[in-house]
């Protein structure tokens, strides 16, 4: 995982993800890099236009529960609760979709 971000903050600062590149980025995170996953990484994303992929790519966005004042039914918790039990599910497969199309 350590090499996508790699990835992506060389697409953010816009840097030529290379082999080269993405070895400095973990080599300065005080990891060593693994010259295979590297070349794999590499050829993966040749043929991906990241920003479209990040563009396509659904975003979670966390939220915290709020601690109700009075007045709240069980209906009214249960009403709000099943739409979000829905939706992490799609999004699971949409962001599984997303990152499926980063390594073509």
């Amino acid at each position: 995982m350590e090499y996508v971000y790699a990835a992506l903050l060389l697409h953010k600062l816009k840097q030529d993800i290379t082999e080269d590149n993405i070895t400095n980025v973990i080599k300065a995170t005080g990891s060593s890099p693994d010259a295979v996953r590297i070349k794999a990484l590499v050829a993966a994303l040749g043929d991906v236009n990241i920003e479209d992929a990040l563009k396509a790519a659904p975003m979670t966005v966390a939220t915290t529960a709020t601690p109700t004042t009075g007045g709240s039914t069980t209906s009214d918790t249960a009403t709000k609760e099943e739409p979000a039990e829905e939706k992490p599910e799609k999004k699971e497969e949409e962001a599984l979709e997303g990152l499926s199309s980063l390594f073509g």
